[in-house]
C-alpha cells in the first residue's frame, strides 16, 4: 500500500466516532490525514458529539471530546490530496453553506479521487451536487436530501457500507469496519 494524503473536512459538533476513528485508523496504516475546518487553523479544536442508538425514534446526542485540527483550512489546496473524508454529525449541516467547502468536495468528484462520507456527511455531498446517479447511504433521515440531489439512497443495515465508483458511504459509525475497508480498497487502486 502506498501512503496517501487525505483531507478530512469537519466542524463543530461533528460526530465523535465518525471523526476520531477514521482519522486515527487511516494514520495507523500510514496515510497522512489533514483535518480542517473553515475559519480554523492547526491546533484549534472542534467540539464533537456522540450519537447513540438507544431505542428512541432517532439517535440521542451527548457531549463528546475536543478534536484537534492538524492543518489550516485557508492553506488547503484539494489538488494536493489523494482522497477526502467527510464525517457526519451536525457539522455537515452548516458546512454545506460554505462555498469553499463545496468547491473542495466537487474537486474530488471532478477528478474521480476516492471520497468516504458517513451518516450526515451526505448533506454536504447533496449540497455540492455530486450525487447525481450515485448510490449513497447515509443516516436514514438524510434519504430525502440524497434523492433530491439525484442520488439513489442505499438503505443498508447500520453495519454495512456501499461503494459506487469513487464514493464510499455508510449509514453511521457502527459501519466503520465495512466503510473503512471499502475506502482503503479504493486508496490501494
Amino acid at each position: 500500500m502506498s501512503n496517501k494524503r487525505i483531507l478530512m473536512i469537519t466542524g463543530d459538533f461533528t460526530e465523535d466516532y465518525e471523526t476520531m476513528v477514521p482519522f486515527q485508523a487511516l494514520m495507523a496504516v500510514g496515510h497522512q490525514v489533514d483535518a480542517v475546518c473553515p475559519d480554523k487553523v492547526a491546533g484549534d479544536t472542534v467540539a464533537t458529539a456522540i450519537h447513540d442508538f438507544e431505542g428512541d425514534q432517532t439517535y440521542t446526542e451527548k457531549p463528546g471530546h475536543r478534536f484537534a485540527l492538524n492543518a489550516d483550512f485557508a492553506k488547503v489546496n484539494p489538488a494536493d490530496y489523494d482522497a477526502l473524508v467527510v464525517p457526519g454529525g451536525r457539522a455537515p449541516e452548516y458546512l454545506r453553506l460554505n462555498q469553499e467547502v463545496l468547491a473542495m468536495v466537487k474537486h474530488f468528484f471532478d477528478t474521480q479521487k476516492p471520497v468516504a462520507a458517513i451518516c450526515h456527511g451526505a448533506q454536504l455531498l447533496a449540497a455540492a451536487k455530486v450525487l447525481e446517479g450515485k448510490q449513497c447511504s447515509a443516516y436514514p433521515a438524510c434519504q430525502p436530501e440524497v434523492e433530491l440531489a439525484g442520488g439513489h439512497f442505499a438503505n443498508l443495515e447500520v453495519t454495512d457500507a456501499v461503494t459506487d465508483g469513487n464514493l464510499v458511504t455508510a449509514p453511521a459509525w457502527p459501519a466503520h469496519p465495512a466503510w473503512l475497508a471499502q475506502f482503503m480498497a479504493l486508496l490501494d487502486k
